[in-house]
């Protein structure tokens, strides 16, 4: 039984690094990579003149810091709690991937790289890593589900401008798994000279903590932009959850802060009950091993890994970043799920309260949060990750609503 095992596979796991789970289950030929990838980024996670660096791309390339503002007619319309929007969505590129991709390509400068691969489901990372990588000359390769390249053509298309080969994957579902596991291949084949530049909070250790490293910047500017505007910290943190790479960043900062609730949106899909048809890791997963950490899946009794659905491209993954499984299992964050259909309402409401076009990774958490406003009162504050911008999803949209363009 699945739950035997995991039970046995958590008393194993000695890199666990969140509670039970994390870890690194790797293969042989990749263990003087993360060794070196572990050593190097513990010499510069701390070091003044790196973090003055990310400061300046943050500030002069993305943009950051990015705003935070009220949102009034949603407040208003919902009649409760203030909803308060972190813009990731205006960040270069458009969305929070950036902090990330910047952050690692620097990481594989200093260790002598010259090659950059990575994985993306809705395109944003790929976007992101192509970019960086046209900014400090780095070879760039994206495996992508050829399933995503299909709904993200737009992105498919920014990327081939950029610079960066786009490798379509057509094994098992082609979607955001397959494309990790392609891009796994290729750096064990290729891992003297590669660097792989994951884009979530998921993989083996030492990855989930350096993309929550890199990430917890919206959680740091959240925290000090509220306390500026409205005085006080949040109530409510919330953040839509594929890999958690989004969520992990804005909730990192406000874990010690109890009087902060943090609660993650993920994909439903087309419902929680229906066989295989949503993203639900943590609200309907068991504990188990997926792409090389020991976390929550969505799998069948024996183990095999289920096929999943979403709308969204990015929260089409059928595992969770390991912190986000700890914070679930302690209590100290919260995880549901909202449907298709709901993630859709959520983006029409932002789109015509707000005059702001969300992603339909973020959609999920604008329709989760618009519902818990109108249950607390007036005092309470609300911060919405606005994980990115809605633009590459708009075909995908008008198809959903018949409309042609």
């Amino acid at each position: 039984p699945v739950d035997e095992v995991a039970d046995e596979i958590a008393k194993l796991n000695i890199h666990k690094r969140f509670g039970k789970f994390g870890g690194q289950f790797i293969p042989e030929t990749l263990s003087e990579a993360f060794r070196e990838i572990e050593e190097e980024y513990f010499k510069i996670k701390d070091d003044p003149d790196f973090l003055a660096e990310l400061d300046v791309y943050r500030r002069d390339f993305v943009g950051g810091p990015t705003p935070l503002h009220k949102a009034d007619r949603l407040t208003e319309m919902c009649g409760g709690a203030t909803i308060w929007l972190k813009r990731e969505d205006l960040a270069h590129t458009g969305a929070h991937k950036i902090n990330n991709a910047i952050g690692q390509a620097l990481l594989a400068k200093r260790i002598g790289k010259p090659r950059i691969i990575a994985e993306t489901g809705a395109g944003q990372h790929g976007v992101a890593t192509a970019t960086i990588c046209a900014k400090l000359g780095l070879d760039c390769t994206v495996y992508m589900g050829a399933v995503d390249v299909e709904r993200q053509k737009l992105n498919v298309f920014r990327m081939n401008t950029l610079g960066a080969k786009v490798v379509p994957v057509t094994e098992g579902q082609a979607t955001l798994k397959d494309a990790i596991n392609e891009a796994m291949r290729d750096w064990v084949t290729n891992v003297r000279n590669t660097h792989y530049l994951i884009g979530s909070a998921v993989g083996p250790h030492p990855f989930p903590t350096i993309v929550r490293n890199f990430q917890s910047v919206m959680g740091n500017e959240m925290r000090a932009q509220m306390l500026e505007k409205a005085g006080k910290l949040p109530d409510v943190v919330i953040a839509c959850v594929g890999g958690g790479s989004n969520a992990i960043g804005a909730f990192y900062p406000f874990v010690e802060d109890s009087g902060v609730e943090l609660h993650g949106v993920e994909a439903a899909g087309h419902g929680i009950d229906k066989f295989e048809e949503h993203c639900a890791t943590l609200t309907k997963g068991t504990p188990g091993v997926l792409q090389g950490a020991f976390t929550y899946v969505i799998q069948e009794k024996s183990g095999q890994t289920l096929n999943t659905h979403s709308v969204s491209a990015g929260l089409d993954y059928p595992g969770v970043g390991p912190e986000h499984a700890f914070l679930k299992d302690s209590g100290r964050a919260k995880y549901t799920a909202v449907t298709d259909d709901e993630a859709l309402e959520g983006f029409k409401m932002m789109c015509q309260y707000e005059g702001i076009i969300p992603a339909l990774e973020t959609s999920h958490a604008i329709y989760y949060a618009i519902q818990l406003a109108k249950t607390l009162p007036k005092d309470k504050d609300i911060v919405i990750n606005m994980s990115g911008r809605g633009d590459k999803d708009m075909p995908q949209v008008a198809r959903i609503m018949g409309v042609q363009v």
